[in-house]
């Protein structure tokens, strides 16, 4: 009877460390973020992706990440060379209009290796809990200095945010 519990525990955490253990990839990287970054002062909002390595990665492997246009249109595409010894991958997209809030926004991004192979593919979606017109329409400074631009703060002591009424609805 002893003999039996000690193989049933055995059995169960052989189970258990089994389950722990990494199943195999589709490929060195894994998502590991995805958001959308506004940034109020220059009046911008871009697609920020990241992956974590997870295997080697070969030499002269390059990202090609699309990202869906919410003002419509082609996909916005960014091609990024990377490096074998990094550990984390961030993706950015070009600036981007009307974004709105709860809106699943596809993203698919492909490792390719020196000979254009490609080694991985990823599919994802992006979604905001804002909308981007939390955003005035140009940026709120300008220069190296942030000196307030003179578009949206007027020399009477006017502000003129804007609003951008070309965004599909």
């Amino acid at each position: 009877m002893r003999v039996q519990a000690i193989v049933l525990v055995a059995t169960i955490a052989g189970l258990a460390l089994a389950g722990c253990q990494r199943q195999a990839e589709d490929g060195p990287t894994e998502l590991s973020g995805r958001l959308f970054i506004f940034n109020y002062r220059v009046a911008t909002a871009s697609y920020m992706i990241t992956l974590k390595k997870i295997a080697p990665i070969p030499e002269g492997t390059t990202a090609v990440a699309e990202f869906e246009n919410p003002a419509g249109g082609d996909p916005l595409v960014v091609r990024q060379k990377i490096f074998t010894f990094w550990d984390k991958i961030t993706l950015e997209s070009p600036d981007l209009r009307c974004v709105r809030k709860d809106r699943p926004y596809s993203v698919s991004i492909r490792l390719v290796d020196a000979s254009d192979k490609t080694i991985q593919t990823i599919k994802t979606e992006v979604k905001s809990d804002l909308d981007q017109t939390v955003l005035p329409t140009k940026p709120l400074v300008v220069g190296p200095v942030y000196t307030e631009n003179p578009d949206v703060f007027k020399a009477d002591g006017s502000v003129g945010y804007g609003h951008d009424s070309a965004c599909p609805a």
